[in-house]
């Protein structure tokens, strides 16, 4: 996940700096939004860390949903930029921080503590990244 949001982040980059995608002012906007709504979903690593799963786990999921209400709202490179990011970040969607109590799970699995960091670690720079595309 940290790999391929690394490298969507920095194709984005790039196609700023190169002048191959000139971000409009709506984009902007709503690219300011989504990373003050990753921003607020995921903290700083010691403040995520300190969390219990089950919160560390609805503040991923609130990060992907705030990616995903983004995407709704835009077309072109802004668009595809944010559906791949969501792509990367599905995995979330199939963890759980419950225990299964012997019952089915629907393909739930619980994710370890690295899998946690990579996540989280992914999201922030998700709002680097959509940072950047607002400055750029």
């Amino acid at each position: 996940m940290r790999t391929i949001i690394e490298d969507l982040a920095g194709e984005a980059e790039q196609q700023i700096r190169d002048r191959v995608w000139d971000v409009a002012a709506v984009d902007r906007a709503i690219a300011a939004k989504a990373a003050g709504d990753l921003s607020t979903a995921v903290g700083p690593p010691h403040v995520q860390e300190a969390l219990p799963v089950i919160d560390r786990l609805a503040r991923l999921r609130e990060a992907l949903a705030a990616l995903a209400l983004s995407l709704a709202h835009v077309h072109g490179r802004l668009a595809w930029f944010l559906g791949a990011a969501c792509t990367a970040l599905t995995p979330v969607l199939h963890w759980r921080a419950l225990a299964a109590e012997d019952g089915p799970t629907f393909g739930a699995v619980q994710a370890t503590a690295q899998q946690y960091e990579d996540a989280e670690h992914a999201v922030r720079r998700l709002c680097a990244a959509l940072t950047h595309i607002t400055t750029g």
